[in-house]
């Protein structure tokens, strides 16, 4: 799997993430043949702490975690890698578990495979965290008939089938709109636990406040809409799905 993993690029979205960055890219495993850290409108010094580790830096300066996964893939486009992960930068992914995640795609028998998590310390999910997941996941199997356990951050996808996805959100709902693309194009999907913390430093910006927890579900939320009504009006509707909705029944 050395030579897959050499051609695999991780990218790692990064806002105001000086102090968890360093142990974030101390784990990164050694097979991984590039690190992208995405400085989306960082005020302290992420994009110095990513290059003293020799990581790629990429500037998006207007905030959202879908637009820094964009940056992270437009500055690839040029020379494509043939796998792309994704990690957080705050610390509570387990990087030692990549190469579970990763072996699958290079194998090719999975198009993506995603890391769902299980807090191994109190707190490492909050309440509303997991409240919205299960919403989540539970509207996915009711409107297309896969049942996802989680919307983790950590996930690795070939970039063929990436490119397929046109992925396009540029806020919170990057990781759903994810995973229902890959199901309405029909990739092969696997799930494998990893170990979840608490952030290992700095400061929360979306979980553990109000106005973020709301934005995200709601962007969360929208997004399963979204591609339901485009499927509705288009009737390009997955064909395993065992529960479709009535197209009267939806404002599209």
């Amino acid at each position: 799997m050395s030579d897959c993993a050499a051609e695999t690029v991780l990218v790692i979205p990064a806002r105001n993430e000086e102090a968890a960055l360093p142990g974030v890219l101390a784990r990164v495993p050694a097979e991984i043949g590039r690190v992208v850290v995405v400085d989306n409108g960082s005020s302290d010094a992420t994009a110095q702490v990513a290059a003293s580790f020799g990581a790629a830096v990429v500037y998006e300066p207007v905030p959202g975690y879908g637009r820094a996964c964009l940056a992270g893939l437009a500055a690839l486009r040029d020379a494509p890698p043939a796998i792309v992960a994704f990690v957080d930068a705050d610390g509570s992914d387990d990087l030692s578990l990549f190469p579970e995640l990763l072996a699958p795609v290079c194998a090719g028998e999975v198009d993506l495979m995603l890391g769902r998590r299980v807090p191994v310390e109190n707190g490492a999910l909050s309440f509303q965290q997991r409240f919205g997941h299960h919403l989540a996941t539970a509207l996915i199997r009711l409107f297309w008939g896969h049942r996802f356990r989680d919307l983790g951050p950590m996930r690795v996808i070939g970039w063929e089938a990436l490119e397929q996805l046109a992925m396009q959100d540029e806020a919170f709902g990057w990781t759903v709109e994810m995973q229902v693309r890959a199901v309405r194009h029909g990739l092969k999907i696997g799930e494998v636990d990893v170990p979840y913390r608490r952030r290992s430093a700095g400061v929360s910006k979306i979980s553990r406040t109000v106005s973020g927890t709301v934005q995200a579900g709601c962007t969360i939320l929208w997004v399963i809409a979204r591609e339901l009504c485009s499927e509705l009006t288009t009737g390009k509707l997955v064909k395993r799905r065992s529960h479709v909705p009535p197209a009267g029944g939806f404002d599209c």
